[in-house]
């Protein structure tokens, strides 16, 4: 086991990862800007290093930075988290040259499954579905639209390097082709330093649903079931829960299988997630696989009972999983990220906590790096705290979370919270008719609930 680990990252996940080391025993490292100087990763951890400036380029996305920290404090190990350098290749080789280890995924896992067109291929001579669609980045606006009459409108277009929404754009007419595609490559270029774009068909109304799988060194591949992430608005995730009530037990057979089958094709190591698109008709196809730990781990820790984080040190410390395939869900448990935004527009409102009450009682988990009087950085994401509640059920997971929005008060900067307990009594969520369209149709029926009450 690792004796001294740096996390490269900042916020709830650093706080997290110090979480998990301190349970092994195993010293931490925090780096931090200079707008992160009084965080509480930063106070947790044995060390801190101050790396830069604001900006993610002078700091946190700063590989120099970042490997002197490590050198300097003798950390054996690098974290990094999700975002930031968590999916950088070439942060993971730099590291290995300077035989510092990296818990995550081999460097060359990384690179052919980060490229949305790669990734897509391997996937398709792993005999899993993909979407109809480009095997290759596409040329020009031209190529695109002669792909898009051949797999029919509505198409999407993607950033192959991309992610987050970025470089995203949903095509529905053959006369909108070119100026989406100038507009998406424009996008990911300036997000990702490549503007490389591929196509695939756009289902309507699909489910997005997750595999969270983990392998080891010792050549073991397993998954530990499904998140249901249909909830999002612009592509970002609002509401994560698990088990998914579109999966019977032959579904979830099927897909867990799929998922361990990809992951087998690239010798996985590590945690990892495999993203499908699932239609109304039970198919489900391939979208992407995601390297590194997500940001909504905790619904599988929870009904699964186990420290993904934890596990994650281990195998990267050369041990075998510590747990094997088959495992069944305990229970249901439901996330939101309460994220200090105007909720109506989504617009980030960072700002001074003037107040912070966070709930608790049985069942719930908040997972934050804030507190009263904590400032909110313009600079970053805007998240105040992932909430979980599980429970025996999915009624119960609902009804605990309801009563723990009830007990979260939030002063000083707007939240999304309002949202999220109107989400909550919402028939159709309660029902778990939830597609990847819920959001608009939510607005569509509030709208009509305002019209008629007027």
């Amino acid at each position: 086991m690792f004796k001294k680990i740096l996390i490269a990252n900042r916020g709830e996940i650093a706080l997290r990862i110090i979480q998990a080391c301190r349970e092994l025993g195993v010293e931490t490292v925090a780096v931090h800007s200079t707008a992160d100087r009084d965080s509480l990763h930063v106070t947790y951890a044995h060390e801190d290093v101050c790396i830069g400036p604001p900006p993610s380029s002078s700091s946190y996305l700063n590989i120099g930075s970042v490997i002197a920290a490590a050198e300097i404090t003798g950390a054996e190990a690098v974290h990094p988290g999700y975002g930031f350098l968590a999916e950088n290749a070439h942060f993971a080789e730099v590291l290995a040259d300077c035989k510092i280890a990296w818990i995550g995924p081999k460097p060359e896992t990384i690179r052919a499954m980060g490229d949305k067109a790669n990734a897509r291929r391997v996937a398709m001579d792993a005999g899993v579905p993909v979407l109809p669609g480009s095997r290759q980045p596409i040329g020009d606006a031209a190529e695109a639209a002669a792909l898009a009459d051949e797999v029919g409108y509505p198409v999407i277009l993607k950033a192959a390097a991309g992610g987050g929404g970025r470089g995203m754009r949903i095509v529905r007419d053959p006369a909108e082709i070119a100026g989406q595609f100038a507009t998406a490559s424009e996008e990911a270029a300036k997000a990702f330093g490549d503007g490389s774009m591929y196509l695939e068909k756009y289902l309507a109304e699909p489910r997005h649903v997750e595999f969270q799988i983990f392998g080891d060194r010792h050549g073991t591949i397993v998954h530990l079931g499904e998140r249901d992430c249909s909830i999002q608005r612009r592509h970002q995730k609002l509401v994560e829960e698990s088990p998914s009530t579109a999966l019977d037990a032959e579904l979830r057979q099927r897909m867990g299988a799929a998922a361990v089958r990809l992951a087998e094709a690239v010798s996985y190591e590590n945690a990892g997630t495999i993203e499908f698109l699932l239609d109304r008709d039970g198919s489900f196809y391939f979208m992407e696989m995601n390297t590194r730990i997500q940001v909504e781990h905790p619904v599988t820790e929870m009904v699964m009972g186990v420290d993904l984080v934890k596990e994650q040190i281990r195998v990267a410390a050369g041990e075998p999983l510590s747990f094997g395939g088959g495992m069944a869900p305990r229970g249901h448990a439901i996330e939101c990220r309460i994220n200090a935004e105007d909720p109506e527009r989504f617009m980030p409102s960072p700002g001074r906590l003037t107040t912070l009450h966070l709930p608790g009682g049985p069942g719930i988990r908040v997972d934050t790096h804030t507190y009263q009087e904590y400032v909110i950085p313009p600079y970053y994401d805007s998240m105040v705290a992932k909430l979980i509640a599980h429970g025996r059920d999915r009624g119960e997971a609902i009804a605990r979370l309801r009563r723990a929005l009830d007990f979260f008060i939030v002063e000083g900067v707007k939240t999304t919270i309002p949202l999220y307990k109107q989400i909550l009594v919402d028939p159709a969520f309660c029902r778990g008719e939830v597609s990847t369209r819920f959001m608009e149709e939510f607005r569509a029926r509030q709208a009509g609930e305002e019209d008629a009450g007027e």
